[in-house]
């Protein structure tokens, strides 16, 4: 089995699952996971960027939250 048939199968999957990936991705559990990661991710890049670029961060961790989970 060679890569491009992994990319097909997985691809398939997507298609055949579109609806229960959708419901996941947007759960409650996802909203709660995902804020925690954003958090942490965005503290992180705060203690090494300059605290001028802290509202750029959080920004940018709202934006990708608003994606993510039921809120």
């Amino acid at each position: 089995m060679g890569i491009d048939d992994l990319v097909n199968k997985g691809k398939d999957f997507l298609d055949q699952n579109k609806d229960k990936i959708d419901e996941a991705i947007h759960s409650e559990q996802a909203e709660g996971i995902s804020d925690s990661a954003l958090d942490a991710g965005a503290e992180f890049v705060k203690k090494l960027a300059p605290d001028e670029h802290d509202d750029k961060v959080d920004g940018v961790r709202d934006t990708i939250d608003k994606s993510i989970g039921n809120e």
